[in-house]
């Protein structure tokens, strides 16, 4: 119903937010198929890893890809969103509520102090409501992204990932619905395990909203307009 609810409204735009597991990259045999002729490695030498994290908007299927070279904490997840909303915003000046469809995974759930922290920061600065709606354990599969993922993931199907370029220009000509994503590279290193006070949270909780019998899973952040 929330969903219904956002896709309905002019004044508020929803997306999909969601991690596809972490890439290996190197010359090694990853299986699959492919077309070109291809030499793999005979052991696993991958000294790099990758995370793609994308932001998927339903309405309008469009796609952007962040690939991730350090931990994907809650501060990389909250970096990214002012990123794509500066480059989002100038086509829809009208949204004043902004709904995202998630998982609840440890970095970006409810009870994640500093991941609520900066998300209240990003609500007020963007003089935005964001609303956070959680698909609850073993039920990811509906949210939408999870269907874009699948699509990458058969687009490189056995290719080489020898490096961070080639899997960038690999995630770039993917289509989705006839469409290319925008992808961009996060080279800034994150520290983990940062988190708040009791007493800090406490702040925090006094100014988001959490839903009757729904609290972890459903939580509204007013902007400065509404506070």
């Amino acid at each position: 119903m929330i969903n219904q609810e956002a896709d309905t409204n002019p004044d508020t735009l929803r997306i999909s937010i969601d991690a596809k597991a972490t890439v290996k990259l190197g010359s090694f045999d990853r299986g699959g198929k492919t077309r070109v002729c291809t030499t793999a490695s005979d052991h696993d030498f991958a000294t790099q890893t990758v995370t793609p994290y994308g932001i998927f908007i339903p309405q309008t299927d469009e796609l952007f890809m962040y690939f991730v070279s350090s931990k994907l904490t809650s501060d990389c997840m909250v970096d990214i969103l002012p990123d794509w909303w500066q480059t989002f915003r100038p086509r829809m000046p009208q949204i004043q509520t902004l709904v995202i469809n998630q998982d609840n995974g440890p970095e970006n759930n409810s009870s994640r102090t500093q991941f609520m922290k900066r998300l209240v920061e990003f609500a007020k600065t963007n003089q935005l409501q964001v609303q956070l709606a959680y698909y609850p354990p073993y039920h990811s599969k509906y949210n939408p992204i999870e269907r874009v993922w699948a699509v990458l993931e058969h687009h490189w199907n056995g290719s080489l990932l020898s490096d961070l370029d080639t899997a960038v220009q690999f995630a770039r000509t993917m289509t989705w619905k006839g469409k290319h994503p925008l992808v961009k590279v996060v080279t800034q290193t994150y520290q983990t395990g940062v988190k708040l006070t009791k007493v800090a949270m406490a702040a925090i909780e006094n100014q988001i909203e959490r839903l009757t019998d729904l609290g972890k899973w459903f939580i509204k952040i007013a902007g400065p307009t509404e506070a």
